[in-house]
């Protein structure tokens, strides 16, 4: 049995799907693909799709990741793109890899996140940024299924910080490029961006809630909903701050040099032969 993992992401409006929308819209996907996948045992059996740590609704994300069982061995890139052809724009498959580690929701250590706040200066946003980052901890409140729950928003957070937006450097046309660019958003007018990495962890803190210990700590409040949007997920480097690639273990080992039967050693490629 295969496995393969794939990155895609929700783009536009379709941003605004559940992650069961997603899973009906996916299935559907690997059907019209016909893709030959694997199927659980019983008396209903469901194709075998592992999926990880999926945005809330509302939320854009680069950067989402799902693992399928296969009956019979395909290449990663042909069935990405396959799979890419059988969704609807803005539920883009780009990435694909075969699974040759295990872990791949462990990996998922941290998130980047992009908050686009439309009507805000940034240098309310820099003075409200300082004032959270100072305080030891930032208790915020969320409505569960169980009632109301208090947390420390403040303790998973690694980095948060204003980007510049003078167009002329190089890493704002980056960071601008992945903003949500949809009808539903304000026009040109006063707008901070920020970059936020959280870290995952129990109970999760969410864009949200950092927006929640905003107002709470400086009265930061947007005139209009935040635009969100993951632009990454996966390890955490300690000593950078940084989000690493979550495929980055798979790629390496499937180009491992592996014994020939005649004793040599040759390197695999990735969907490829020896």
């Amino acid at each position: 049995m295969q496995r393969i993992r794939l990155r895609y992401t929700k783009r536009g409006r379709l941003r605004f799907t559940s992650h069961r929308d997603f899973q009906r819209a996916f299935e559907r996907a690997l059907r019209r693909a016909e893709v030959p996948m694997a199927y659980s045992a019983g008396f209903t059996p469901h194709p075998k799709v592992s999926y990880a740590n999926a945005a809330p609704t509302g939320v854009a994300s680069e950067a989402e990741y799902l693992e399928i069982a296969l009956s019979a061995p395909r290449d990663p890139e042909k069935l990405r793109v396959l799979l890419d052809e059988s969704l609807p724009p803005g539920l883009d498959v780009i990435d694909a890899v075969e699974a040759h580690t295990s872990g791949l929701a462990d990996r998922l250590e941290a998130s980047v996140w992009q908050l686009r706040l439309d009507g805000v200066e940034p240098s309310e946003a820099q003075r409200a940024v300082d004032t959270f980052l100072a305080a030891e901890s930032v208790e915020v409140r969320r409505t569960t299924k169980n009632g109301v729950r208090t947390f420390d928003a403040r303790g998973a957070v690694t980095e948060l910080a204003v980007v510049p937006q003078e167009p002329s450097q190089q890493a704002v046309d980056d960071v601008m490029a992945s903003v949500e660019q949809s009808a539903d958003r304000p026009g040109r007018g006063s707008c901070a961006i920020l970059r936020l990495v959280v870290r995952h962890l129990t109970p999760a803190v969410r864009p949200d809630d950092v927006l929640s210990g905003l107002r709470s700590t400086a009265d930061l409040a947007p005139p209009v909903p935040a635009a969100v949007t993951r632009l990454a997920q996966g390890p955490l480097d300690e000593e950078t701050g940084t989000v690493t690639d979550p495929f980055a273990p798979d790629r390496d080992a499937a180009t491992a040099v592996l014994p020939t039967a005649d004793g040599l050693s040759v390197a695999t490629v990735p969907g490829g032969s020896a």
